[in-house]
């Protein structure tokens, strides 16, 4: 379907693509990945043939029809519904020409090509991927220029989604959508019948709606089959196998330049050295594995205070006097909390947290915050608060004060992934993901008692993220997490609040559950019409299952600290784990103990050493494994 063949392409003289090659079959649902700035934007649109290529080919089959979200949002006075419809052209077209022909003939033509592209369909379709994508009906009826930039590229998306192009190219169709539309999206893509080729840093949207992974790295193409997480278990393999390799081979290059050198000039051995000559002029190196770092975020860790840190009783907020946002709101924030905050755009999340942070002053109810509870609050907007033209070296001498020295400057901006010379690099040219970085270093500095972090990974690639969740999970304040990554809210949220219908609630339930209830909602919406006419509809779930629902979740949350427990052990056991792996491929380096005896003693008794904390790990995880499991098994029989 998708050919890539021999592919170069350069800007201003270096190669972002190098005889990328590539087939993608008909039909297949692909994820792009690679590292921010490998040129997957820039693949996309040589595919679209937006830009010309250097070199090598791009070929499809004839009339095949490849959709992209368009560049610039629509913001004129046409509807959202009249937007998407018009973007199938073919469509729009044949409905023109039907009002003015009055040959009998093409009539005939134009019926059946419109009954064969389901054009009486059209409007249900646009209507039904609108609400997916968080427009309601009076929302549809609006005109695109009502709207913000954020929610005008939501429609752009369901203009291509609607026109089911052959070849669907998405590059990071999330960034503006909330939890509710990307659970939304993905059960879209996952049921698409043609070619996708996704650009995405979400593992979740990766594990879910692609069947293969294609790896750009180093300008080159690797195709791999199966999800994100199999792919990157399988390329981990390959590289490990690659790097037993390089020095296998490393070390028969070494002998055989040391016999060359030893008897080249030896007439009784002359012939034998002149063949080793000839076989490493044949032997061909095998790559040396350079993979880029990936900097550790790192949170510094709060005093504790005593909980709740902020408890609220029939609190309501809004912007205007007597016109409140959100009402009636009786929450408690206990330290340690890991929140998970949900709600389609627009529902008040913002505000929410807006009121957290005392951002926004309560207008009515009771509000009680910790005397010394220190509040850090991240959102994207937020990244226009950084100076431009200043480097993350000013940006760290401003937060130090000036009895700092450079030295201690230069390493505090070291400690969060700016050295030289990112640290005098000015922000307006640094990438996104860096100045998230930085504005995350310079609001956690301090040590805050509550973080809360609004949309956090937009800017950051799949390595980075999995670096912040460490962060998270390290950390030892509380976090609230407004973000659509469900793969981040997954392994670091322990509870759920929803916003929606002007207030704040407790979910019952985990990710699974909301998602099950949100998508069952959004498949009944098309349905909302003749439900209203007919009060005889039974409901779907039946009249124990709420209640038994409720009480799993109870048990679920009583677990809680237990499930924490093992999965703290866990970690500490895969860290020393892996400790033990480096120490081992470290005294494998062959001849280390002739050539570094002292390096091979310190890591024969740092491996020792690892030995003892391994195991008393491993007895600790079992303990909690067992714990737990018993705890669980005893709820599940009550």
């Amino acid at each position: 379907m998708l050919h890539i063949n021999d592919l170069t392409y350069r800007i201003e003289g270096r190669e972002i693509l190098e005889h990328a090659t590539a087939a993608i079959p008909a039909s297949h649902k692909v994820g792009l990945v690679g590292r921010n700035g490998a040129g997957k934007s820039t693949l996309l649109r040589l595919i679209q043939g937006h830009i010309h290529l250097d070199d090598g080919s791009i070929t499809t089959p004839r009339n095949c029809r490849i959709g992209a979200v368009a560049q610039e949002a629509p913001s004129d006075d046409t509807s959202l519904i009249e937007t998407v419809l018009a973007a199938d052209k073919e469509r729009a077209a044949l409905l023109r020409e039907a009002e003015t022909t009055d040959n009998p003939g093409r009539i005939s033509e134009i019926q059946l090509r419109l009954a064969d592209i389901e054009a009486h369909s059209a409007p249900a379709r646009a209507a039904t991927i609108l609400a997916g994508l968080g427009f309601d009906d009076e929302a549809q009826a609006q005109p695109c220029s009502s709207f913000s930039g954020g929610w005008r590229m939501r429609v752009a998306l369901a203009a291509v989604l609607f026109t089911r192009p052959d070849i669907l190219l998405l590059d990071e169709p999330t960034n503006y959508l909330d939890l509710e539309g990307t659970l939304w999206l993905e059960s879209y893509l996952r049921a698409y019948p043609f070619t996708i080729l996704l650009v995405s840093h979400d593992r979740d949207l990766l594990n879910t709606c692609v069947n293969s992974i294609l790896h750009l790295e180093g300008g080159r193409l690797k195709l791999y089959s199966g999800g994100y997480d199999y792919f990157e278990r399988t390329r981990r393999e390959q590289q490990e196998l690659q790097l037993k390799l390089k020095a296998k081979q490393d070390d028969q290059r070494r002998h055989m330049e040391a016999f060359v050198e030893r008897f080249r000039y030896k007439a009784s051995k002359a012939k034998q050295a002149q063949s080793r000559v000839k076989a490493l002029a044949k032997l061909q190196p095998i790559v040396s594995i350079v993979d880029e770092h990936t900097v550790p975020f790192h949170f510094n860790n709060p005093s504790e205070l005593r909980s709740p840190i902020i408890r609220m009783e029939k609190v309501s907020v809004g912007y205007e006097p007597d016109k409140p946002v959100l009402r009636d709101i009786t929450l408690r924030i206990d330290h340690d909390d890991r929140i998970a905050l949900l709600g389609a755009n627009g529902n008040g999340k913002s505000t929410f947290a807006k009121l957290i942070s005392g951002r926004l002053e309560r207008q009515s109810g009771e509000l009680f915050r910790s005397k010394k509870l220190d509040i850090a609050y991240f959102a994207q907007h937020q990244l226009d608060e950084l100076h431009p033209d200043e480097t993350p070296y000013d940006h760290f001498r401003s937060l130090l004060g000036s009895e700092a020295t450079q030295a201690r400057v230069r390493a505090i901006a070291g400690s969060y992934g700016f050295g030289i010379p990112k640290a005098d690099t000015k922000v307006t040219n640094l990438s996104g993901g860096e100045k998230a970085r930085l504005l995350l270093a310079l609001i956690t500095h301090h040590g805050p008692n509550l973080l809360i972090l609004d949309e956090p990974t937009n800017h950051l690639d799949v390595d980075s993220r999995e670096s912040l969740i460490h962060a998270i999970n390290d950390y030892a304040g509380t976090v609230i997490l407004i973000s659509h990554d469900r793969h981040l809210l997954e392994t670091t949220a322990d509870r759920i609040w929803i916003v929606e219908n002007g207030g704040v609630k407790r979910f019952e339930g985990d990710l699974d559950d909301y998602r099950d209830h949100l998508l069952g909602r959004l498949k009944t919406q098309p349905d909302q019409q003749e439900q209203k006419s007919s009060n005889e509809q039974p409901s779907d779930e039946p009249p124990g299952k709420k209640g038994s629902r409720r009480q799993s979740a109870g048990r679920r949350k009583a677990l809680d600290p237990m499930r924490r427990a093992v999965k703290k052990a866990e970690e500490n056991l895969t860290k020393l784990q892996g400790d033990l792996l480096k120490i081992d491929r470290a005294l494998a380096i062959p001849n280390i103990y002739r050539d570094a005896p002292e390096k091979a003693a310190r890591f024969a008794k740092k491996r020792a050493e690892l030995g003892v904390l391994i195991e008393d790990a491993e007895h600790q995880w079992l303990v909690q494994s067992e714990a737990y499991d018993a705890a669980k098994e005893s709820g599940d029989r009550v």
